[in-house]
């Protein structure tokens, strides 16, 4: 028997529509849908993507390019990864919040050259009388292994559960207090110019999933990332040239 099909001013109705299109071509004609709007939704958060990873090899350039106000060079060397996070926001109005988006790399296995960028969110409060908004970038070295597995799980807490502390400033500064020399990751701000060591203990560091699809196309973890030899995106390449350029090879 043959379905006729409704219509009401010349224009099929859904209903009929579907009717006569039977199931399985609604459902095909559904994903070519749902596939057509995608690669707008994608292309306009890689780009922003791309903008963070540059906005991060430029933060650390700038950083490594002034000596006097660098991170010191054996400190650098003997790091395990780095994270970067480029215009941290800061808000206050008595309750205080920090947010910000950046990119976690690590050496790869022999110690030679670095790896894939895994993105990571940063987030912390505060209590006190204070208020403003500020950007903020935060550079932090992971100093062990113990800090590089903190990177592979799915959050964790600086201070809490990572061991931390300021960093010195000074291509030939070095770590001379026991809480450096024990930390697990050392960390550093920029703001208004100043580059200075920072306690970043409360704040909580996590994977960043939608930026990992953003870049590589698949909803990838971190440890997923930073583990494997997952090929960097192309937009990441300035960065991974930055960090090779100073610090090509761990001296642990």
């Amino acid at each position: 028997m043959k379905t006729r099909l409704q219509s009401f001013g010349g224009i099929l109705s859904p209903k009929a529509m579907i009717a006569g299109m039977g199931l399985a071509t609604v459902i095909a004609f559904a994903i070519a849908l749902a596939a057509a709007r995608s690669p707008a939704l994608s292309n306009d958060e890689k780009s922003k993507t791309d903008e963070r990873l540059d906005d991060a090899a430029s933060l650390f350039s700038e950083v490594m390019g002034a000596p006097d106000k660098a991170i010191p060079q054996s400190l650098l060397d003997k790091s395990y990864c780095i994270v970067l996070v480029p215009g941290l926001k800061k808000g206050a109005f008595l309750f205080g919040g920090s947010y910000g988006r950046g990119f976690a790399l690590c050496r790869r296995g022999d110690g030679i050259g670095w790896g894939a960028p895994a993105a990571i969110r940063i987030e912390g409060g505060s209590f006190g009388l204070q208020a403003g908004v500020s950007s903020t970038d935060l550079i932090l070295l992971v100093m062990n292994g113990r800090g590089m597995k903190r990177l592979m799980m799915s959050k964790f807490t600086i201070g809490a559960e990572a061991m931390a502390a300021g960093g010195p400033v000074g291509r030939d500064a070095t770590a001379q207090t026991d809480a450096m020399l024990m930390a697990e990751i050392l960390s550093w701000s920029r703001s208004r110019g100043l580059f200075a060591g920072i306690s970043l203990d409360g704040s909580t560091l996590r994977n960043d999933i939608d930026e990992n699809e953003a870049m590589y196309g698949q909803r990838w973890d971190n440890k997923q990332v930073l583990t494997t030899r997952t090929k960097p995106p192309a937009a990441a390449s300035r960065l991974i040239a930055e960090l090779n350029k100073y610090s090509p090879r761990a001296t642990r």
